[in-house]
């Protein structure tokens, strides 16, 4: 009927028509179970681009009176429920999205909301209602006209919150919503609350607006988690049916460890599907902003744990001490939790730790590394498809100036006296090979671990297999010969081109300052049995 009164269903007649849809209705049950109850109140915070929007318009096409969806609906999974039609396109909608408001009006916002809303009423209700009340007043007189309860979703609820340090317009914005949702009248008109943001809510002193909302984030979703984002079987079935390599798919886009449930970005695996490539497709300048904010910090220990992360490592975090408030951030766990509400960060739920989760994510630290306290970093970081090239083009000598480069680099942030620091260091000189490898650390192999394997996927082109094993105050020689008595290349077994063997040494007592050397033999497959 209108555009945010009972709209129609065209957002999701959109998404389902797509070449790529993953079928989320599984949601639109759980939520029928809420209608009318004391759980009628829904907040999803998830980081940008992990399906909130398409599940609103979702729930406006299921619920709205404005549309007849019946089409759209009878092939999907909510279609299995016994309850499918009794609650399908009957209910009075509201759909709002706050930031397309915000943008332009962010000193009436309350008022602009209103008349936005109030034009759409007029077409249908004309002169019947009293415009000048408030718009919960207005809301339950159409309620009492028709007894039909709505059903109101907010997207971008929190936008006010992220963006506005006025405290008055804050609390006249929270004084809306409490309006909408807590308010006498609420009881009575509100079948359903559906709001989405980026932060979970915050506890404002002396407002409650909210706090009657039962949240799900990045940190916890259960129930819905499967529903933000797609999971590991749906990105298999995806893969399986437009040839795609899965494990790419998997170092670039997997990682968010939600409820157990591992979660891939689904903007990210659709966008590489349709553009069959594998790439960041989140780089944007409003990521490296975020990013750049949290890790240049001067929190204690802050620096440290980013390179840990960025070196494969995990770090612990208490995330209950953050405030849901970007402005009010106020120590190392609270910078490292804002990363995970945003997705810059994964969180291991069971370890109470964070890390970074994929390859596109990572390519997003390094480009956000290139200001600040981080260039040196920035700078190492940028040799990175140099070093992978000379190593596989056999040029022991420069590979060994580059990863001294390297070790110049980080010595500052890691320990560097035994080979698992020489190993961290390996894996950020190496930082762009996980777009093409597999990575292995300490990999069972013949008669011992190799210390990393590169097992290349189908996207790494001519990139061949390797084996690299590191040395501290011993030769690279000594590595290569290790290679090959515990014959850790086996590891490669069936593999038929060819393996470099790479020995890395670092000597702490090096000549002429120059700590480290390479030693790069190859051998083909067929040679490793």
């Amino acid at each position: 009927m209108g555009v945010y009164f009972n709209p129609k269903n065209g957002s999701f007649t959109g998404d389902k028509n797509s070449r790529i849809y993953v079928d989320k209705t599984g949601l639109l049950e759980y939520l029928n179970g809420l209608l009318g109850t004391s759980g009628r109140c829904v907040a999803v915070s998830h980081a940008r681009r992990f399906g909130k929007s398409h599940a609103a318009g979702m729930i406006d096409a299921y619920y709205s009176l404005g549309c007849d969806s019946s089409n759209l609906f009878d092939d999907t999974a909510i279609a299995d429920s016994a309850y499918y039609r009794k609650y399908m396109n009957k209910y009075n909608v509201i759909h709002l999205d706050i930031s397309s408001v915000w943008d332009f009006h962010k000193e009436d916002l309350a008022d602009t909301i209103k008349k936005r809303i109030c034009k759409d009423f007029k077409k249908e209700y004309g002169d019947t209602l009293d415009y000048n009340e408030d718009l919960y007043l207005l809301i339950q007189e159409i309620y009492e006209i028709t007894e039909i309860q709505f059903v109101i979703i907010i997207d971008e609820w929190d936008c006010v919150i992220r963006n506005s340090d006025d405290k008055e317009l804050v609390h006249e914005y929270l004084q809306f919503l409490h309006s909408l949702f807590k308010s006498e009248e609420s009881k009575s008109f509100l079948a359903l609350a559906y709001i989405t943001g980026i932060l979970p809510i915050k506890k404002i002193k002396d407002e409650s607006a909210l706090n009657n909302f039962s949240e799900y984030t990045m940190l916890k979703s259960s129930p819905i988690t499967k529903y933000y984002g797609f999971t590991e079987d749906e990105v298999k079935e995806l893969c399986k049916r437009f040839d795609m390599d899965f494990d790419s798919m998997k170092a670039w886009y997997n990682g968010y460890l939600i409820d157990g449930i591992h979660m891939y970005n689904p903007n990210s695996v659709s966008m590489a599907i349709e553009r069959n490539d594998f790439d960041s497709y989140w780089r944007n300048t409003s990521s490296f902003a975020s990013i750049n904010t949290f890790i240049t910090m001067n929190y204690a220990g802050l620096k440290d744990d980013i390179m840990k992360m960025l070196a494969g490592g995990k770090v612990m975090v208490n995330p209950n001490t953050f405030q849901n408030d970007f402005s009010t951030i106020a120590s190392k766990d609270d910078a490292l939790t804002a990363l995970i509400h945003l997705g810059y960060l994964g969180y291991d739920a069971d370890r109470k730790s964070a890390y970074v989760p994929n390859y596109e994510v990572a390519t997003a630290f390094e480009l956000a590394l290139q200001t600040g306290g981080w260039k040196e970093i920035a700078k190492a970081i940028s040799t990175c498809d140099e070093l992978l090239f000379e190593t596989i083009d056999g040029n022991a000598e420069r590979v060994a100036e580059l990863i001294e480069l390297a070790h110049d680099a980080y010595t500052s942030v890691l320990k560097y006296n035994d080979e698992n620091s020489l190993s961290c260091v390996l894996t950020m000189a190496y930082f762009t090979a996980p777009g093409y490898y597999n990575i292995v650390r300490e990999m069972p192999a013949g008669k011992g671990f190799a210390d990393f394997v590169f097992i290349p996927r189908a996207n790494a082109g001519v990139r061949p297999a390797m084996v690299v094993e590191l040395k501290y105050n011993k030769s690279a020689d000594t590595a290569i010969k290790q290679i090959k008595e515990n014959r850790y290349h086996g590891a490669l077994s069936g593999y038929s081109d060819k393996i470099l063997l790479v020995g890395i040494s670092y000597d702490a007592e090096g000549k002429d300052k120059k700590h480290h050397t390479c030693v790069i033999e190859e051998v083909q497959g067929t040679d490793n049995e």
